[in-house]
C-alpha cells in the first residue's frame, strides 16, 4: 500500500487551508494551477480578505477572482508560483463502487484524509442539471472546499 501513501501525500501537498482574516474557523481549497489559482467552495470564501496556508506552513494573502454561488464554487488567487497543483480527472467517468479520497482541514487539522466509496453520481432533483457525486466519506467542518479524488489521486470533485 506504499503507492496509496504516495498518492495521499501528493493530494495533501496540493490542499490548502483557507481562512477569513481575523476570524476563527475556515475551510480548505485545492491548488488548481502552479501559478496560484485555487478552487474552494463559495461559502468558504465569503470574506473579502482571505489567507491561504500551504502544506509547508507558508501563509499567503488570497483574493477571490471568481464565484459561482449556485454551484458553491470560488476561484482564489495567490501571488505565488511553482505551487504543487493537483491533477484533475473527468468526473463523468466516475461510477458507483469506486474508491474516493477526501482531503481537508476538519476542525483545523491540516491535511486530514478520509476515504469512502461512491454511492451515486448524477443530478439531484431541484438542483438543476449539475452532476453531483455522493460518497460515503466522513466530512467535518473544515473539509469544505478540499479535493475529492479518485483512487489514482486525480481530483473529481470539491467537498461540500
Amino acid at each position: 500500500m506504499r503507492e496509496f501513501g504516495e498518492i495521499a501525500e501528493r493530494l495533501r501537498r496540493s490542499t490548502v487551508q483557507v481562512f477569513a482574516r481575523g476570524q476563527e474557523g475556515g475551510g480548505s481549497g485545492v491548488i488548481w494551477s502552479a501559478d496560484g489559482r485555487i478552487v474552494t467552495n463559495s461559502h468558504v470564501a465569503r470574506s473579502a480578505e482571505l489567507d491561504v496556508v500551504l502544506w509547508d506552513g507558508r501563509k499567503l494573502p488570497a483574493r477571490v477572482s471568481a464565484r459561482d454561488a449556485r454551484r458553491d464554487l470560488a476561484i482564489l488567487r495567490v501571488a505565488e508560483s511553482g505551487l504543487p497543483a493537483a491533477t484533475a480527472a473527468n468526473s463523468d467517468n466516475l461510477q458507483p463502487g469506486e474508491l474516493v479520497i477526501a482531503v481537508g482541514s476538519p476542525l483545523g487539522f491540516a491535511g486530514a484524509l478520509s476515504t469512502g466509496v461512491v454511492h451515486s453520481v448524477g443530478t439531484i432533483r431541484g438542483m438543476g442539471r449539475e452532476r453531483w457525486i455522493g460518497a460515503s466519506v466522513r466530512l467535518a467542518p473544515g473539509n469544505s472546499g478540499g479535493p475529492l479524488a479518485d483512487a489514482r489521486g486525480h481530483v473529481v470533485g470539491i467537498n461540500t
